[in-house]
């Protein structure tokens, strides 16, 4: 057994489940607010990426100038998007708006395919130094950068909820519209502001993991991988997509490092996460930490 591999495959576990937890909280907090699963999630993280490799290649700005932009951007974009064709479906179905946001995700991958075109594009050169010594372990200073801002995300997240009066109405407005509504909250500008913060918090994963993989159509799959990470934390808990994240994180590692030494299936990567959401939900068919739903007839 290869310890010193086993090791290295935990702290990366770590990092990038970190970075599934951030992408989960903002899966989480469009559901609470508004009881609609996004599945162009993985699209945000898309947009976000191309934008700011467009910045720094076309425009030629520097990280610390394009990155922030990429962030406003995003916010507005999620904002707009919301405003423009999601709140005319106020009242409808919600598997209506699930098949909205569906489209969303094909739409926004074909348009970033035609602006951009199909095959992967570097970013240009972010960090002095590639990687850094982390316990002894040489990690991609990226990741390390990106796990910095996961905590600070985090952090800002659980001060947010707790702190300002935003925060505050979009747990009222998870909690019961209605009543929220009764308060004087503004239902419509809460699930505006969810959207925005959702598509900005995705582009600092997608940014992430463009450094280091570049800019392809692939990284709206990153959505999709966060999504075991949602139901297994529970779908309307914040601090279960941290969790959750983490735990798919070290699991997507740790069968890699079954399969490359004993196994040698090659995918267990891939599907390990999905495996172990699927025996977790048998048990616990509301996640590690969502809210059970007892419904009466």
């Amino acid at each position: 057994m290869n310890l010193e591999l086993l090791f290295q495959l935990l702290v990366n576990g770590l990092i990038v489940g970190a970075l599934y937890g951030v992408v989960a909280m903002s899966f989480v907090l469009i559901y609470k607010a508004s009881r609609i699963v996004n599945f162009a999630q993985g699209e945000f993280l898309l947009i976000g990426a191309w934008t700011c490799w467009w910045l720094l290649t076309s425009w030629q700005l520097p990280f610390w100038i394009g990155f922030p932009i990429t962030l406003a951007f995003m916010l507005v974009f999620g904002v707009l998007l919301q405003v423009v064709v999601l709140r005319p479906m106020i009242g409808e179905p919600i598997i209506s708006v699930i098949m909205v946001t569906i489209g969303l995700s094909i739409v926004f991958q074909a348009l970033m395919k035609w602006i951009f075109g199909v095959f992967a594009k570097p970013f240009p050169r972010i960090f002095e130094s590639q990687t850094m010594s982390v316990l002894g372990l040489e990690v991609q200073t990226v990741y390390v950068a990106s796990l910095v801002i996961s905590l600070l995300i985090m952090a800002g997240f659980g001060w947010f909820f707790k702190y300002s009066k935003m925060g505050l109405a979009m747990r009222a407005t998870a909690f019961d519209q209605q009543v929220a509504q009764s308060l004087g909250i503004s239902v419509r500008q809460v699930f505006a502001m969810s959207w925005a913060i959702s598509a900005m918090v995705s582009a600092v994963a997608g940014v992430t993991v463009g450094v280091v993989n570049g800019v392809s159509s692939a990284l709206s799959f990153f959505g999709i991988k966060v999504f075991p990470a949602v139901i297994l934390g529970g779908l309307d808990s914040i601090v279960g997509a941290v969790i959750g994240g983490l735990i798919v994180g070290l699991l997507e590692n740790v069968a890699h490092f079954v399969d490359s030494q004993w196994l040698n299936w090659g995918n267990m990567y891939e599907v390990a996460p999905f495996y172990v959401l699927i025996i977790i939900l048998m048990i616990k068919p509301y996640g590690l930490f969502g809210t059970k739903d007892i419904e009466r007839v």
